[in-house]
Parts: structure tokens; C-alpha cells; sequence
């Protein structure tokens, strides 16, 4: 974990502008060729969102700017990015999950069943370890949304926030939208830009 000091940075004033407003979040919602890595999923017998949530884990910690978080008035950077997607139960309620990311996909799942577990035998609706160093997303298979808007606790809110849209066939490919919310604070345009094009590389892998 480091410490950016703020009053060198050369987002400073980038920083105090965002974090001066009531909602600094933006959204975008990006179409991504999934093809492959579905077809990778059904040949190799892992979950199809696990896949792509680990290419997208891949990405987030690509890019240093989706790492930056803000605690107690500091902008830190965590070493490692985790997952915290939401996980269905059986009655269609869903807990939050805490899932350690790791380069090898074996072990990332692993970790996912593991929480996946926990969630489906418990009513607990948060996991026992939590923090910033994650970003929160959910997956919403049964719709095809080209605009999201996410809940936004306050302005010191500092996680990205990531919902993976039903994936349909265009033509011969098969096309996921994402939504991705940032603070503005932290994280521009261009970097989601960056990140997008890591996802999408990672995704064709």
C-alpha cells in the first residue's frame, strides 16, 4: 500500500474540482467481444463469468489510476485489486463477496467457488473480510442495457463499480456490454480507455 502525496500530484487540482461536487462519478457503458473467451470457457469447462471476470480482474490491476481509493481524506494505493461481485442464492436474493484475485485462472476460480460457497449457505448479506482494495460489480445476464447508473454512498466513494450486461450474438460475434463507473477524482476518461483496451485484449487470449 502507498500514499500519493496529493499536494505534488499533478491531479491536484483535477482532485479538489471532482471531489468538491456532490456526484463525481461518470459512467460509460463499452460493447466487448466476448467470443473467444467463451468459446475458451466451454472448451475448457470453467464458468463463463468467472472467465471474463478474471480478464477484467487482469485489466483493473493494469491500470494504476483503477487502483487509486480514498480513506480518511488520503488517496492510497492498494498493491492488488480484488473482486467483489454480488452472488446469487437460490431464492434470488444475492451476498456481497470478497474474492482474492490471482494471475492463474485455476486459483482465481478456486477462490470464487469458495465464496460462492459461503454465500449460499449463510443469509449474510456482507463477507466477513472487506475493503477498498476491490471493485464492486454485478452481472445481469437477462438484460441487454446500453445505459446503467449505479448507488453512490457519498463523494469520498472511491471504488469502481463494473455490471456485466447479457451477452448476445451481432452478426458472428458475441457482444457483452459493460458498465464502468469511476470517481472523476481519480480516474479520467483515457484511463478507462486504457483499461478498456487491456479487457478487451485479455478477453481474446
Amino acid at each position: 500500500m502507498t500514499e500519493i502525496d496529493i499536494n505534488t500530484w499533478n491531479r491536484k487540482k483535477h482532485y479538489e474540482h471532482f471531489m468538491s461536487l456532490t456526484d463525481p462519478y461518470f459512467a460509460v457503458v463499452i460493447p466487448f467481444d466476448v467470443t473467444k473467451a467463451y468459446k475458451y470457457s466451454k472448451q475448457n469447462n470453467v464458468s463463463f463469468f468467472i472467465k471474463y471476470l478474471h480478464d477484467c480482474m487482469k485489466a483493473i490491476n493494469a491500470v494504476e489510476n483503477f487502483k487509486y481509493r480514498i480513506a480518511e481524506g488520503k488517496v492510497i494505493v492498494p498493491k492488488i485489486i480484488h473482486a467483489s461481485p454480488t452472488i446469487m442464492r437460490s431464492d434470488n436474493t444475492f451476498g456481497f463477496s470478497f474474492i482474492e484475485y490471482h494471475e492463474k485462472l485455476n486459483i482465481f476460480t478456486n477462490n470464487f467457488e469458495k465464496e460462492k460457497l459461503r454465500i449460499q449457505n449463510s443469509n449474510d448479506l456482507y463477507p466477513p473480510k472487506n475493503g477498498l482494495d476491490c471493485i464492486h460489480c454485478s452481472a445481469m445476464p437477462w438484460l441487454n442495457f446500453t445505459g446503467h447508473k449505479e448507488p453512490v454512498s457519498n463523494s469520498l466513494d472511491s471504488v469502481p463499480k463494473l455490471a456485466f450486461g447479457k451477452a448476445s450474438y451481432v452478426k458472428d460475434k458475441l457482444i457483452m456490454n459493460v458498465s464502468v463507473s469511476v470517481n472523476h477524482a481519480l480516474v479520467d476518461g483515457y484511463h478507462v480507455g486504457i483499461f478498456s483496451e487491456k479487457f478487451q485484449e485479455y478477453l481474446n487470449q
